[in-house]
């Protein structure tokens, strides 16, 4: 496989990005993913600082500025995330090879707690690739309310900050960033927005849900440098997937100073020969950001339903996530819709959250991993056929759901998909 070589996109300017928002929230709303890395850039000066039953404005003006368990730091006091695993999904369609997961639930909008749930592998831990973008938002946008962030702030791109895939132009401000990031998927954006607020707020989302094997700390590009053996200080896949708390994030820092030191086409470069060569599926659960199905989704319901944020933040996220992929991939009738996906090498996963059109409160969470294809976007299309199998079982008739096709939550709750800290 190869990776693209990086090269600077049409600029998604103020103007279009308004429409895009404007339409996000209008109902509308689709964009794709790019093959799932870069560093913080140089701000100018003078900135500021599975189915079973089971919830402030704009400021203008230029700112200066192969391990089986992860073990991420976890809140003190807040327990594991319990999460029941539902009745058996579907069965998958035949194109989807490798390990495979799947978590389908309707979401009591008040406690969080799956109504109905079908899931296949719930636990199972998985590459995230580009579906951990959205995590960056909502940490941008908590950032925004706390009043340690304006929109308008604004980066350049440097070589060290320079991740793989299309990048954005100097002098975009954070709302241009959030859009690309979530609607084209950007590397670069990406990575610039996750150092800005750091690497632990986007870790702290997990770890406050207790959701104990999620891992989100890594920005994209570091994650390669880890796996191109461009890092010094990376200390092994087996090893850092066994990290927890400060030790996390003082291997997160060192990592993510080394991939500051490497050009996007070095990187490339060492990449392609790690893939065609060196390539071991087990390393990327110790490299790369990582969840399972169970809690990703409870990640995506909380994100929708309890995010935390002030009205208009809140607004502006759902508006953004609207942009995210799968609205048009879904046969349920819905009023509002987020989603968010990501692909790298054999890795594919799809995750959302959609409101429909009989009042229910939907997410899910698809994970592929060690697929036959190296190139795994042609997988899409199979991947929603299980995805809108498990919604019809979790799913009321008024949506097109099949009444009784699971029992209820509590039903089902010896069958917790219980994780460990």
């Amino acid at each position: 496989m190869r990776l693209r070589s990086p090269r600077r996109r049409v600029h998604l300017g103020p103007v279009l990005l308004t429409t895009v928002l404007l339409t996000a929230l209008l109902g509308a709303g689709a964009g794709w993913l790019a093959y799932t890395g870069g560093h913080l850039g140089v701000q100018k000066a003078g900135s500021q600082a599975a189915t079973q039953e089971i919830g402030q404005p704009q400021q203008t003006g230029q700112t200066q500025q192969t391990p089986t368990r992860q073990a991420a730091s976890v809140s003190v006091g807040v327990p594991c995330l319990e999460a029941p695993a539902g009745s058996e999904a579907p069965p998958a369609p035949a194109r989807l090879s490798g390990r495979l997961g799947l978590y389908v639930a309707v979401i009591d909008p008040l406690t969080l707690q799956p109504l109905r749930a079908v899931s296949h592998s719930p636990s199972q831990l998985f590459p995230l690739a580009s579906a951990y973008k959205q995590a960056v938002l909502w940490a941008l946008l908590k950032q925004r309310d706390a009043g340690t962030l304006r929109l308008s702030e604004r980066f350049d791109v440097t070589p060290g900050s320079q991740s793989l895939g299309d990048y954005p132009f100097d002098h975009s401000d954070v709302l241009t960033l959030a859009g690309r990031m979530i609607h084209n998927s950007d590397n670069t954006a990406t990575d610039l927005l996750h150092r800005r607020v750091g690497l632990q707020a986007v870790q702290q989302l997990a770890d406050d849900l207790g959701l104990c094997r999620t891992r989100l700390i890594l920005p994209t590009k570091d994650w390669w440098t880890a796996q191109a053996g461009l890092s010094a200080s990376f200390p092994g896949a087996a090893s850092f997937a066994a990290m927890r708390g400060p030790a996390l994030f003082q291997a997160a820092q060192a990592l993510d100073a080394d991939a500051r030191q490497n050009r996007a086409d070095s990187l490339q470069r060492r990449l392609d020969d790690y893939f065609d060569h060196r390539y071991a599926p087990g390393t990327d659960l110790g490299t790369q950001n990582v969840s399972t199905p169970a809690e990703f989704a409870h990640l995506v319901a909380a994100e929708f339903l309890r995010s935390g944020l002030s009205a208009g933040s809140q607004q502006l996220q759902r508006g953004l996530m609207a942009t995210g992929f799968g609205r048009s991939r879904l046969h349920v009738p819905m009023t509002v819709f987020g989603g968010k996906g990501g692909n790298g090498w054999r890795t594919l996963t799809f995750s959302g959250y959609l409101h429909t059109a009989g009042g229910g409160d939907v997410v899910y969470a698809f994970m592929q991993h060690g697929a036959d294809q190296q190139y795994t976007m042609p997988n899409t299309g199979a991947a929603f056929v299980w995805i809108n199998a498990a919604m019809k079982q979790v799913l009321l008739e008024a949506d097109g759901g099949v009444v009784g096709a699971v029992p209820p939550a509590h039903a089902l709750a010896s069958g917790a998909a219980k994780t460990q800290p």
